[in-house]
């Protein structure tokens, strides 16, 4: 099928179908590097801890390779990837997969812990020293990566920086990146398994949840809303018959605001389930720590039984002298 010519060289296919999402496979970029890399990374330490006998959760793994890099990898190396500079509305698919998606799967998978269990005792250290740097700590703590996540989309979209991002294949994907990164500092603290710094107790990570999502509507609304194109003329430039950009702008718009809110509520109910294994976990502990205690005083009881028995008279015997039976 004939494609056009874009802005900055790249080209603009024909009209996006379903069919072309399995058929445009594109390898080439850095995130599928990293796809490549941290899949075998991943599969390579779960390897070693069952070479030596340690079992590690099959979920783990699911969600870290199958639910994290692979949601990623269905949106940077298949024909999503090749219309995301074409329609917006796939550019917004992918956001919403790389900044929210495929991080809260990463989180899930506890790689950090999987690296602790298998690296030799020298890097395992450096990774340490690494999670409990003031960098880290700053860049984790709870409040600071919050900012970051909800100010990251509307400097992107709202200043010159996204059109940029459609005219220079490099930025584009930096910007990419940038939204796995920024998507794994906001979800890590809050649903990883990971001994990352700055945890906050379950209901402070709740509420964080809670006011992302205004954010998410407001940033959808306000795209919808928008009288002016995102991106400027770039997308009329393209001159494309099969779509209409300020539709497709709405449509995006759409996207951001009720995938906000389906991932954000998803969100709630994870933590809201690991809040209640965690409160069965300290109640399991706390009754056997209670059982214990009450084994050591029953112990102790039967020791001061069997001293006194020791040393005074048994019951039903007669004291010489005494003319008590």
């Amino acid at each position: 099928m004939p494609t056009l010519a874009a802005p900055g060289g790249d080209t603009v296919l024909p009209p996006f179908t379903p069919g072309v999402i399995f058929t445009q496979i594109h390898l080439g970029s850095l995130v599928a590097l990293f796809l490549l890399v941290a899949a075998a990374l991943y599969g390579y330490g779960v390897y070693r801890l069952r070479q030596r006998g340690d079992a590690w959760p099959v979920g783990r793994t699911v969600a870290f390779v199958v639910g994290g890099l692979g949601s990623i990898a269905a949106v940077t190396v298949t024909g999503i990837e090749a219309y995301d500079t074409t329609l917006l509305s796939v550019h917004m698919v992918q956001h919403m997969v790389l900044s929210m998606v495929g991080p809260i799967f990463l989180a899930l998978g506890a790689p950090v812990t999987l690296a602790l269990r298998t690296l030799p005792a020298a890097p395992r250290r450096t990774v340490l020293a690494v999670l409990h740097s003031r960098v880290a700590r700053v860049l984790t703590f709870p409040l600071v990566a919050f900012g970051i996540f909800v100010a990251n989309p509307f400097v992107l979209y709202f200043t010159d920086l996204y059109r940029q991002t459609l005219l220079h294949s490099w930025l584009h994907e930096f910007i990419h990146v940038h939204f796995i990164i920024t998507g794994c500092l906001f979800f890590w603290p809050l649903l990883g398994l990971d001994p990352l710094p700055n945890r906050w107790p379950y209901p402070g990570r709740a509420l964080l949840m809670v006011l992302s999502v205004p954010f998410h509507t407001v940033l959808g609304l306000t795209i919808m809303q928008s009288p002016t194109l995102l991106a400027g003329a770039y997308y009329t430039s393209l001159g494309l018959s099969w779509t209409d950009p300020k539709s497709d702008q709405v449509t995006a718009g759409g996207i951001l605001w009720a995938g906000g809110e389906i991932v954000s509520v998803t969100m709630l109910g994870i933590l809201v389930l690991q809040w209640v294994r965690q409160s069965e976990r300290e109640a399991r502990r706390i009754d056997r720590a209670l059982d214990r205690q009450e084994a050591e005083e029953a112990a102790a009881q039967a020791r001061d039984n069997a001293v006194k028995i020791t040393n005074g008279t048994p019951d039903g015997t007669r004291v010489p002298g005494s003319d008590t039976p």
